[in-house]
């Protein structure tokens, strides 16, 4: 059975990762003749319709990881200042699903978003200022400061940069998705070590679509 929810890696022209697209978005942007060269595996090969003139019949190959041509403002994205948007699914990510105040590992409905500075004492909304934690400690901890908990954070918070973020936010990433996304990841991220708790998969032939 064709697996249709796979996504596709695409890169801008420089080999910066992008974001994830679905097989149709990577054949139209192929028809578009904006695919420049694939650097994946082929998940999938779409038959197109019969050229009257040759009675041959189309076919596109669609790679796990495209580069793209066109305007990009990726280079936005390697600013020091830069921050992606901030969810739950990617903060519980980041931190590999642990509470970062008791360290134990729960499924992402026991998990919930901490201020380590309260919003109510001047804290922001932001990746520096949050951490996944447990429902219990969250409660614990309620409007104070660690500290006057007696809490301690097992990791610091960090804002992951653009590939680090393409990486959190993937649904499952493909063996040589994430070899190519850990290439761009910092050489002391944190989530070297954190790998381990992600989804990985393999394909062996591609399918027909």
């Amino acid at each position: 059975m064709i697996d249709l929810s796979l996504r596709v890696l695409r890169t801008d022209i420089g080999g910066m990762p992008l974001e994830w697209i679905g097989f149709e978005e990577a054949v139209k942007l192929d028809c578009l003749g904006q695919v420049l060269y694939p650097m994946g595996r082929i998940l999938y090969t779409v038959n197109g319709g019969i050229n009257a003139r040759s009675g041959h019949q189309s076919r596109i190959e669609v790679h796990s990881i495209i580069c793209t041509a066109g305007r990009s403002r990726s280079h936005l994205k390697r600013l020091p200042n830069y921050a992606p948007p901030l969810n739950n699914v990617t903060l519980f990510r980041r931190d590999g699903n642990l509470c970062l105040y008791c360290g134990q590992r729960f499924n992402h409905d026991s998990l919930s978003r901490d201020h380590v500075a309260p919003l109510s004492r001047g804290g922001r909304d932001i990746w520096q200022n949050v951490v996944t934690s447990c429902k219990r400690c969250n409660h614990h901890k309620g409007d104070r400061m660690p500290e006057e908990a007696g809490m301690e954070l097992v990791a610091v918070p960090f804002v992951p940069t653009h590939a680090e973020y393409i990486f959190l936010s993937g649904r499952t990433i493909l063996a040589d998705q994430m070899e190519f996304l850990l290439a761009h990841f910092p050489r002391n991220s944190p989530l070297h070590q954190r790998i381990d708790g992600y989804a990985v998969k393999t394909t062996t032939s591609p399918s027909q679509a």
